[in-house]
């Protein structure tokens, strides 16, 4: 079973709608898919019409007083499921850290899906907490969607710099998200960036009204939106990062670099 993590320590950069998007994108095309929700804002649980209620709350979960299977729910899509998130879940440093070996909790919480699943994907809450450090353990890749700011660009240096103090060191891709073309920055740091970093991915994310659509279609883009600019960008991130297939880049509209339209 794969695990891929979509983390970051700045909130509202894009987190959500990759996770989601690429969960489907992988069950589509036939992989045994679960979306983890880590968030106590449990958005991802959201939009996948999931009623954000966990009975027994994350400490169900974290406790392991139940066999995780029967938190888990299933989607309107074949071979995609969900773990809710829920507000408990703001309490999880508290719940992680009356376990044994905190740091590893969520890795064992996922060993037993490993014959269930082909993918699991984690929704992750921004911060540098327990929860992330149980994370960048469980994951083999971790996915980091960064605004072409140099803020930005500098918290995927503190997460490289994070990851590089655990020994179990996940593969870490950062990408551009929520492009603007009309902004200088935005197209200077995407054409740039990846060709002098191997850490960030050719694929880019444009900021769309239809990315922020998601919550009221309670659908990811590709299956409300099939044949939009974004959901080409998520299927195209999909192979960029789960496939690990270096794709190159064209020129969006305004001159922003993305990926070749298949």
């Amino acid at each position: 079973m794969k695990s891929v993590a979509v983390y970051n320590i700045k909130g509202g950069v894009g987190k959500t709608s990759t996770a989601v998007n690429l969960a489907y994108l992988a069950a589509r095309q036939g992989q045994r898919t679960l979306l983890l929700d880590l968030d106590p804002q449990a958005a991802a649980t959201y939009i996948f019409r999931i009623r954000p209620r966990v009975k027994g709350g994350g400490e169900r979960v974290v406790r392991d007083r139940k066999p995780i299977e029967a938190a888990i729910k299933g989607t309107d899509f074949d071979r995609l499921d969900l773990l809710p998130a829920d507000f408990t879940y703001r309490h999880m440093d508290l719940m992680l850290d009356r376990t044994k070996r905190p740091t590893h909790r969520l890795q064992r919480i996922l060993e037993p899906l490993a014959a269930d699943y082909d993918l699991v994907i984690m929704d992750c809450p921004p911060s540098v907490s327990l929860v992330s450090e149980n994370v960048l353990r469980a994951a083999a890749t971790v996915l980091s969607p960064i605004i072409p700011t140099t803020l930005s660009v500098r918290t995927l240096d503190q997460l490289t710099d994070f990851i590089a103090t655990i020994r179990h060191r996940p593969r870490l891709l950062g990408f551009f998200s929520m492009v603007d073309r009309r902004k200088r920055l935005h197209r200077e740091l995407v054409e740039q960036l990846p060709q002098q970093r191997r850490n960030i991915a050719g694929t880019a994310i444009p900021a769309q009204s239809l990315i922020e659509q998601m919550a009221a279609q309670r659908a990811p883009v590709p299956h409300f939106a099939p044949r939009s600019l974004a959901a080409r960008c998520y299927e195209r991130l999909f192979v960029e990062a789960l496939a690990g297939r270096p794709l190159p880049a064209v020129a969006l509209p305004g001159g922003v670099s993305g990926p070749t339209p298949g």
